[in-house]
């Protein structure tokens, strides 16, 4: 795998990249970029549409790879989960740019004749567009109409830009009853009274706005729709806005699931969104106690809420690798949401499945002093985080100063108009976009290296009487993954590896199963297997499954 990922390195050194650009790609941008891939590397993409969104987006799907890619083991890459995570679409497109680039490579053109991958760059394309109109301001749902306050209207209660710029920023009111304080290390931002320090709120915090309905809440029901990161099976939450009249209700979701359903050779999904379990993995047992680890079950039901020890074992092995390649260090803790596509990928998809969102604000080294330059951490105050690591970078244009403004919801008021730009505390600059694809490619080639493989070993036969042989071997997964999750060993959507004895002329199996599937294989273990056969000549044995390769044997009896 080493040699992959030098001998990729190298091609794009030489090669540079398909495209230039300086800003992240709209759908249009998009749809060209994925339209390229398709006529440069037309012997290892296809591209289709998948499905259409109520805003008239592409749900667009690359599969890379040669002959028949649905028989070779896959792994589903993912992007746009979170509309306004802008970041994971050019992670997404740009680990398929990235790879094809390398294909230049003996070691790249051998993985892609070996494996397949399924490139979803945006699952989001309707939120993610918000990002280049005329109103900017972050967005997660898609073009559907969507009632999030449930009083039988629609879109009556949207952003609004009081100052006029174009961007939705933040609202500030001084009020007894407040909820925030200034940040006493950097007063542009607000953090959260704290009530245990005896601090008193000073200020209302909320989304640049007015109350167009008069129902005392603020921009609760613009126009933005259904999220795709909130519309899973796993956790699915009635009455969650965002989350749609019931689980998969929307034409995203449905289009990616009905697919992956179908698709029986993907061992691993990679979901580029905002929940991360590649720098920290997963845990076992996460909701208290861990009873009944194997199984991560909920006390009492039936629920699985946590991975299982197998599984989450391997979860540590490639958080590890992640680590390293990417050179990544002080991720924040996340949550997976509600209905969130990550946790649906494993537990009701059956996938080892790694999300991460590939960028967040780092920490500021400390001055000459020893004292941090961003005394709040990422935490506790992301915006104030931020700046003092943008000001650090030379970042600029990402804050509008607070200015007063006339409110009509807070007569006689000091009501101020400002705060962070949306989108820039999860989508880096730019600028630094290409070297964060870089480093995830390395990645996801680097886990593709894992990937489990069948293979036979130890093949043995004796000669017993009455014309009876004994034939024994090994199965064994070479590589660094399981076969199987454990929540996939008890799902239909998964192959187990099957093994068959494959007989000619007056050949009989007399002992051992002639046809059998396998549980689960750890990376680098092995079963044993033997069977008694009656008869002469030669028959064939054959191990594996389509996620993770096959191999036959010829045994001479």
């Amino acid at each position: 795998m080493k040699k992959i990922l030098l001998s990729l390195c190298v091609a794009l050194l030489c090669g540079g990249s398909l495209r230039a650009q300086s800003n992240y790609s709209n759908r249009q941008q998009l749809a060209q970029r994925v339209n390229t891939l398709a006529k440069s590397y037309p012997q290892y993409v296809k591209t289709q549409s998948l499905a259409k969104t109520v805003g008239g987006s592409d749900i667009w799907m690359v599969t890379i790879g040669t002959g028949q890619t649905d028989q070779k083991p896959a792994i589903a890459v993912v992007g746009g989960v979170e509309g306004k995570h802008l970041l994971g679409v050019e992670l997404a497109i740009g680990f398929a740019e990235k790879l094809l680039a390398g294909a230049v490579a003996d070691s790249v053109r051998q993985l892609l004749d070996e494996q397949t991958f399924y490139v979803f760059p945006n699952m989001s394309p309707d939120a993610t567009e918000q990002y280049f109109a005329a109103l900017q301001y972050e967005r997660s749902g898609n073009a559907n109409k969507a009632d999030y306050d449930r009083d039988g209207q629609t879109g009556e209660d949207g952003y609004d830009d009081l100052d006029g710029d174009g961007k939705i920023t933040f609202v500030r009111v001084e009020d007894a009853t407040g909820t925030h304080i200034l940040n006493p290390d950097d007063p542009r931002s607000l953090i959260p009274a704290d009530l245990a320090k005896g601090q008193a709120g000073q200020y209302l915090l909320f989304a640049e706005g007015i109350d167009n309905d008069k129902d005392g809440q603020f921009n609760e029901d613009g126009e933005e729709g259904i999220h795709f990161n909130k519309n899973a099976t796993y956790r699915y939450r009635n009455f969650l806005p965002g989350a749609g009249e019931h689980a998969v209700s929307e034409v995203e979701n449905r289009a990616l699931f009905d697919f992956l359903y179908d698709a029986f050779n993907v061992y691993a999904v990679v979901a580029f969104g905002p929940y991360n379990n590649l720098s920290t993995p997963e845990q076992v047992g996460r909701s208290g106690g861990d009873e009944q680890p194997q199984l991560g079950r909920r006390p009492g039901g039936r629920k699985i809420t946590s991975w299982s020890a197998q599984d989450a074992k391997a979860n540590v092995f490639v958080s590890e690798q992640y680590n390293k390649i990417t050179g990544t260090t002080g991720a924040p803790k996340t949550v997976a949401g509600e209905g969130s596509f990550a946790e649906w990928a494993y537990y009701h998809y059956g996938r080892f499945s790694f999300s991460t969102p590939g960028w967040w604000v780092p920490s500021v080294k400390a001055d000459s002093t020893g004292r941090a330059r961003g005394m709040g951490s990422s935490a506790s105050d992301p915006v104030g985080a931020y700046l003092k690591w943008a000001a650090s970078e030379g970042i600029t244009n990402n804050f509008t100063e607070w200015k007063a403004i006339e409110h009509p919801d807070f007569p006689g008021k000091r009501v101020e108009v400002g705060g962070i730009h949306p989108f820039v505390l999860t989508n880096p600059p730019y600028a630094l976009v290409d070297g964060i694809v870089g480093k995830h490619t390395d990645f996801v080639i680097a886990l593709a290296g894992m990937a489990p493989k069948v293979d036979v070993l130890d093949l043995k036969t004796e000669k017993l009487d009455n014309g009876l042989t004994r034939v024994s071997l090994k199965v064994f997964n070479s590589g660094l993954l399981p076969n199987l999750t454990q929540v996939g060993e008890r799902s239909y959507f998964l192959k187990r590896i099957a093994v068959n004895v494959q007989t000619t002329g007056n050949q009989q199996v007399l002992s051992g199963r002639k046809s059998q599937t396998l549980d689960a294989i750890g990376g680098r273990e092995t079963v044993e297997l033997s069977w008694l056969v009656q008869g002469s000549g030669k028959l064939s044995i054959k191990a594996g499954s389509v996620s993770s390769g096959t191999k036959t044997v010829e045994v001479t009896l």
